[in-house]
């Protein structure tokens, strides 16, 4: 990817920037020579994000100075759960080039489904699902204009099964993947790309596990860094491949959780169930 540099002419919108995938996103890409649309509800650690986003420029010695001095990022606070959230960041944007829309941000939670507040389920569906549609409704327009985007959106490997505790998770995560292949399907041959990627579990503090299982989930490798997890994502999207599952154990993992009965999974839901979290 360092043979990709954009000069800071056009830029690219990360939501859930403030911490995560999000700020490693943000900060690749502002490294690749995009300037950078921040989008994060939490305004304080977004501007801690930003604030590293803009050292991280300053202090490369690849860089000249000029181009330095022409990066630009625009943080937004803003709730991603709201019917208005796309409409109030492309107001913001109008008038911007954005090459690049990352669909980063996420809800994790471990609860069944009747279990969980009608507000959460609504939240989720609301981050994953409606929001990410409709800035993608909004941005790709411009894109074919344009004759050049990008489009990644963060799908997981939970799309092709239903798991006990983080089924809805999955579900939301499925419409992900399907609306993206059908999106990828209408760019065809305009110069826009859409890439999905399908990560498993990936150390950031949206996974919610105590240290030593953290540990463990990294030393089987069935956990990766978010530094690993961007850069094959980014990787794959300026190869505008149409989709990317890191780690061999994932690859596996897919067709294995497609095959398992619904005995098999409703036994596994009532043994965990005591340790999932109430949302």
């Amino acid at each position: 990817m360092k043979k990709i540099f954009n000069g800071y002419k056009n830029w690219a919108l990360v939501t859930g920037a403030a911490s995560g995938m999000g700020r490693v996103y943000a900060r690749r890409l502002a490294m690749m020579g995009y300037n950078i649309v921040a989008v994060d509800i939490n305004a304080e650690k977004l501007d801690e994000a930003v604030a590293l986003v803009r050292a991280e420029v300053e202090a490369s010695p690849d860089l000249p100075q000029p181009q330095r001095e022409q990066f630009k990022v625009l943080p937004v606070v803003q709730d991603l759960s709201l019917q208005e959230a796309a409409d109030n960041i492309y107001k913001v944007t109008e008038g911007l080039p954005v090459e690049v829309l990352v669909n980063n941000a996420g809800i994790m939670y471990c609860q069944g489904i009747a279990e969980t507040s009608e507000k959460m389920l609504g939240r989720i569906m609301m981050v994953h699902m409606y929001t990410p549609l409709m800035l993608c409704r909004k941005y790709v327009g411009q894109m074919k204009e344009r004759g050049r985007g990008y489009i990644l959106n963060i799908s997981s490997i939970s799309a092709w099964m239903i798991w006990p505790g983080i089924g809805m998770y999955g579900t939301t995560k499925r419409f992900v993947k399907d609306y993206s292949r059908e999106l990828r399907i209408e760019c065809r041959g305009t110069g826009v790309s859409v890439t999905t990627a399908y990560f498993g579990a990936v150390d950031t503090p949206l996974v919610p596990l105590k240290d030593k299982y953290r540990r463990l989930a990294r030393a089987l490798a069935v956990m990766i860094t978010p530094e690993k997890a961007a850069s094959k994502a980014l990787k794959a999207t300026f190869r505008r491949r149409r989709g990317v599952v890191p780690g061999l154990l994932n690859k596996i993992f897919i067709p294995l959780c497609a095959l398992m009965p619904d005995c098999i999974l409703s036994f596994a839901y009532r043994k965990a169930k005591p340790y999932l979290m109430k949302v």
